[in-house]
Parts: structure tokens; C-alpha cells; sequence
């Protein structure tokens, strides 16, 4: 039996407001459906708690996801917010589209391990690669809760499930695969964390580029056993704490991977890169948004379009 959990609601007049005169209460959704004690919900607590301590004017942020546990928890933060839930594995390229079209947006993107390091890994490695500004977080429990609880790319090598089976293959280190990838913030949390967590959003949220987040978050129903290296236990654990990001990518990927073959997961901001060349950057383009681009411009008529086909002629 699945139990949700039905988040209390305090009097708004009596509680602190932010910059923008907005309460916490305003940067809640729907209550969540999720089992009761999954990791998922506290990331989307520390979600609404980073919005609020930024003063986000919830119109101008836009949350995006998949298809999964994960992808269902936009509904439970941030209610005011644009939103789009996309099919299984393809949110990156819609958060592609979407800040394409209006840079001047806050974009937040909620996945999970199955939606994007199995069936999503090639569009998620491109938005990585294009550098779109986007704070994307993979709320990662090393199982496909949905369909009850198979091993997903990201479970390590060694781990049992539930039945007592053991997991074969080498895990896919999403922190890694995004410093390599061209990510130009990449940071690993803990659900449980959320002192941590929250300020790690923020930043994430400010950063001008490709912000990559990804969040152990215990999935209590599948994967929080002995056994388990996606476990609350296994993780307060063995947690190594980064106190400062690296600068350099090969220092990053170097640490941690010492710090995995001693046994240790490194949470914190793991590379950061100061001076983040984001698409709109590279590419040159018009910096405003869509909407504000008279039609007249959109359209400049047959004797421009004649002049470019000639010069590709």
C-alpha cells in the first residue's frame, strides 16, 4: 500500500515574506502522492525553500520532466509556475526548445535516473554539450520505482535489490558522464541533506549555464535495505563532504574517483566553472525573448529571404 503525505499549511499572514512579499505558501503545489518518506519529497521541499529565499516570481519560472516518480513531483512544488511534463527520456529537448525561445526564464528541470540515463541519456548529454541555462536536477534512487523496483543504469555494481539479486554491471556516474560532457556546474546532494541541499539550489538556480544536480534520494519502498548503496544508512554513512568546487575538470573527475575507490560518495558543488559560455552566447543570438521580437522582424520579407539563398547558392 502506497501512502502520501498531505503537507501542512501555516497561516500566511503570519509568516515571513520574502523580497517580492511572497510567503513560503506560495511556492507550494499539490500534496504529494509519493510513499510516505521518499526522498523525492524533500527535495522538492528544498526546491520551494531555495525559490523563496531568491524571491522567484513564480511566472517567471518554468519547471520541466519526464516520465517516472521523480517526473511527477513539479505538481508538488510551485504551483504558480509554467509547466511541462514530457515524454519518457525527451524533457531535455523540450527545455532545449523552450529556453531557445525565452532566455530570460527560469528553468528547472526534474528527472530521474531511469528517464535520464537510460532512455533520455543522448538528449540529456546534448543539452549538457549546448550549454542551455537550466538548473537540472536527477533525483536519483538506483531503481525504476514505477514498474516496482528493477535496477537502473545508475545501481551500483555489487548492490542487491529487495529478492537478494545482485547487480552485475558497472554503475553510470551521471557526475562524471557531466564533467565530461561540458556541464558547466555539476554538484551531487543528499535528500536528506537539505542544509546542504538548499543553497546548492540556489546557486544552481543563478548560475548563467548548464547546472547539473544529482540527488540521492532513497526510495524507501525498493532500495532503502541493507544491501543498498541508494539507502538513507549507506549514504550518511559514506558521504564525503566538498567544501569548495573544483576549477579544473580532470581535478574533479580525479577526486572522485579516489574518494569512490576509498568507499565515499562526494556531495557538494564538484566543479564550477566562474565564466560559463551559455547557448545564447555561442550562438550569437537575438537576446530577447521571442514574444518581444516584433512580427516584422520574424518575417523580413522576400528580397532578404532572396539575398541568403543566394549566398548559399
Amino acid at each position: 500500500m502506497v501512502y502520501s503525505i498531505k503537507i501542512p499549511r501555516l497561516n500566511s499572514s503570519v509568516q515571513e515574506k520574502n523580497e517580492i512579499g511572497l510567503s513560503f505558501d506560495a511556492y507550494r503545489g499539490v500534496p504529494s502522492t509519493l510513499c510516505g518518506g521518499c526522498g523525492h519529497d524533500a527535495i522538492s521541499t528544498a526546491i520551494m525553500q531555495a525559490c523563496f529565499e531568491l524571491a522567484i516570481p513564480p511566472h517567471q519560472l518554468v519547471k520541466l520532466s519526464g516520465i517516472g516518480c521523480s517526473s511527477k513531483t513539479p505538481a508538488y512544488f510551485v504551483s504558480g509556475a509554467h509547466a511541462f511534463n514530457s515524454v519518457h527520456g525527451r524533457m531535455p529537448a523540450i527545455a532545449t526548445g523552450a529556453y531557445a525561445a525565452h532566455p530570460d526564464l527560469y528553468y528547472l528541470a526534474v528527472s530521474g535516473d531511469g528517464d535520464t540515463a537510460n532512455i533520455g541519456l543522448g538528449p540529456f548529454i546534448h543539452a549538457m554539450k549546448r550549454q542551455i541555462r537550466v538548473c537540472y536536477i536527477v533525483e536519483n534512487n538506483g531503481v525504476f520505482g514505477l514498474t516496482k523496483g528493477q535496477f537502473s543504469t545508475t545501481s551500483d555494481k555489487g548492490t542487491q535489490d529487495k529478492r537478494g539479486r545482485t547487480y552485475e554491471v558497472e554503475a553510470m556516474d551521471l557526475v562524471a558522464l557531466a564533467i565530461q560532457s561540458g556541464a558547466s556546474y555539476v554538484a551531487r546532494g543528499f535528500s536528506a541533506n537539505k542544509p546542504q541541499l538548499v543553497p546548492l539550489l540556489k546557486d544552481g538556480l543563478q548560475h548563467g549555464a548548464f547546472a547539473f544536480f544529482d540527488v540521492l534520494s532513497p526510495c524507501v519502498s525498493f532500495n532503502n535495505h541493507e544491501g543498498s548503496t541508494k539507502s538513507y544508512a549507506y549514504v550518511r554513512e559514506h558521504e564525503l563532504v566538498l567544501s569548495a568546487p573544483f576549477n579544473d575538470r580532470w581535478q574533479a573527475l580525479q577526486y572522485c574517483q579516489e574518494a569512490k575507490q576509498a568507499g565515499k560518495i562526494v556531495t557538494g558543488c564538484i566543479f564550477k566553472d566562474d565564466a560559463p559560455l551559455n547557448f545564447h552566447t555561442r550562438q550569437h543570438t537575438d537576446p530577447r525573448p521571442l514574444r518581444e521580437i516584433p512580427w516584422t522582424e520574424l518575417v523580413p520579407g522576400k528580397e532578404l529571404l532572396d539575398q541568403i539563398n543566394a549566398k548559399l547558392r
